[in-house]
């Protein structure tokens, strides 16, 4: 009697011709075994990439920033993202240093005295503890949203936080994010109606005139700074 050898299932590949909705199912079935985190800041493409792994129905960790510098909005959009997609974990890995401690300890409004130091100790430096542990990190960045992530790649090595990095939406621009968000009735941040392309913190954001939701600039960011990136992509600060 010939013995069956039965031939495992192959597993599923990526290649540059790939659809974003490939890539997800990709990668949730590639690291089935591995830590991935997802993180954001609920920016727009940030909701849409969550509702996008959410479909699939495997639990997830989803790890944000919490500034302690948020809108009102912001911590409104967050309440309604845990309460839509209950079987992904929410973490909320911003700094215990409060902003009476860090007026104290550098002076008030680091923001405007010294921007890059405050965003290191209240980005920079809490998502090195988010990822810690972690094998995958899932982000959602368009090449599209400025210079400095004109040449990100949908996979890639972060050589900063030492693990892989996926960007599923590189290839996406906004108003393709904002169509997928009006079709699949995805929660977003109501500021994006009023003028506010990004959303970050309140001191360092702020409306442009004429933006509408499907609109996005850095404009609003940092105004009167040569600051674009508050460091936690790329080299940092």
């Amino acid at each position: 009697m010939e013995l069956q050898i039965a031939t495992p299932p192959q597993k599923r590949n990526v290649d540059a011709e790939s659809s974003t909705e490939e890539l997800i199912a990709w990668s949730l079935d590639r690291f089935a075994d591995r830590r991935m985190v997802m993180s954001t800041s609920f920016g727009m493409e940030g909701c849409a990439l969550i509702d996008m792994y959410a479909v699939h129905g495997k639990p997830l960790t989803v790890a944000y920033i919490d500034t302690m510098f948020f809108f009102e909005e912001t911590y409104r959009l967050r309440d309604r993202m845990i309460e839509r997609y209950p079987h992904f974990e929410f973490v909320n890995c911003g700094t215990t240093l409060t902003p009476e401690q860090q007026a104290e300890q550098y002076g008030p409004e680091l923001w405007k005295s010294d921007p890059n130091l405050c965003c290191r100790i209240r980005k920079v430096e809490p998502m090195k503890g988010a990822l810690a542990g972690a094998d995958v990190w899932i982000t959602a960045l368009r090449r599209s949203q400025s210079a400095t992530r004109a040449n990100i790649q949908v996979v890639e090595w972060d050589w900063k936080y030492q693990l892989l990095k996926l960007n599923p939406l590189a290839q996406w621009d906004r108003p393709r994010i904002w169509e997928y968000i009006r079709a699949h009735d995805v929660p977003y941040n109501e500021l994006h109606e009023r003028g506010y392309p990004t959303v970050g913190c309140t001191h360092c954001t702020a409306p442009v005139a004429g933006a509408s939701a499907g609109d996005y600039t850095r404009v609003g960011r940092w105004n009167g700074q040569t600051k674009t990136e508050c460091g936690l992509h790329g080299d940092g600060i």
